[in-house]
């Protein structure tokens, strides 16, 4: 299958960086190459480091890639990209980008399971390893299952939803996206859709869950932060609003000073704002992305500059 990926806010990434010839960039989540490639345009002597725990994506952002040679490649979960980075000898970065969610290739590919518009095996699972989605429908309790719906995909039907899975895998197992669809199909009222697909949160949630992808964003945060070069810039994009709150509140925290009560004359806390904070709102995408791309329509891009 061909790797169709289009770069969400690819003009305003680019631009968010701050990108000096000389420096050493990463690009987390590399997925279809489309942000490294305008980075490596930019680089001299620099060096730009691009990453994705997806296999299938690090064989096309090799190919990509080839002609750069400033690029280097690694197959990592991006919250472990630091402490690679620093394996290699680097103790500090002038900017880091990271895309956060699942590419256009992953939804698109019949093969991962990610989609409820495919007939495929409930997968799910960026990286080949770990749990998959249709170990979960199948052996976690319902009560697991309706907490995982409700957590991460804010479905206010979780546990008829959850209910009704239980019914089906009494009879048989459940193998399919299409097997799952039907369930919550008949689990959420269709008034309740709003022109929406009844199985798009349900998706959501066990995709966020099998990856883990909300506790890697929290560590990522943290872990690239520390990494980065005084004025180095830590650029996200995030595609829902649990990812959106994560990193609000971690920007938030890097860039808060004194903590004293009030009523104190004097500051005894001595802390300092770490960062500053480049976009005060989150940038979203133009009109002519949209039109070209629906699917950046969710995107927010926050961005940081490390004091």
């Amino acid at each position: 299958m061909k790797f169709e990926h289009f770069s969400v806010l690819l003009d305003e990434c680019i631009d968010g960086l701050k990108i000096d010839g000389d420096g050493i960039y990463i690009d987390g989540t590399a997925g279809g190459a489309g942000h490294s490639i305008e980075i490596a345009k930019k680089m001299q002597n620099g060096m730009l480091i691009s990453a994705d725990r997806d296999k299938e994506a690090i064989d096309i952002i090799s190919e990509r890639l080839k002609s750069f040679n400033c690029s280097k490649i690694i197959h990592k979960n991006f919250k472990d990209i630091p402490n690679h980075v620093r394996e290699m000898g680097f103790f500090g970065v002038d900017g880091v980008l990271l895309d956060l969610g699942v590419s256009s290739y992953q939804l698109d590919n019949p093969d991962r399971g990610f989609s409820y518009r495919y007939d495929a095996p409930l997968d799910m699972r960026m990286g080949q390893n770990g749990i998959s989605a249709k170990q979960v429908v199948n052996n976690f309790s319902v009560e697991d299952i309706a907490k995982i719906l409700y957590n991460f995909g804010e479905e206010k039907f979780s546990f008829s939803i959850a209910k009704n899975i239980e019914k089906k895998r009494n009879i048989k197992d459940i193998n399919s996206t299409f097997e799952l669809v039907e369930i919550i199909k008949k689990s959420v009222p269709y008034k309740y859709t709003k022109g929406k697909h009844p199985a798009k949160k349900t998706f959501q949630a066990l995709r966020i869950f099998v990856n883990n992808e909300l506790d890697d964003i929290s560590t990522g945060i943290d872990n690239f932060f520390d990494i980065l070069n005084p004025k180095g810039r830590l650029v996200v994009i995030s595609f829902h609003s649990l990812e959106d709150r994560i990193i609000k509140k971690k920007f938030n925290e890097f860039s808060t000073g004194c903590v004293c009560s009030k009523d104190f004359p004097i500051c005894i806390c001595n802390q300092k704002p770490k960062c500053i904070r480049i976009t005060k709102k989150p940038i979203l995408p133009s009109k002519d992305e949209l039109s070209i791309n629906n699917r950046s329509r969710s995107a927010k891009l926050r961005i940081i500059e490390k004091v």
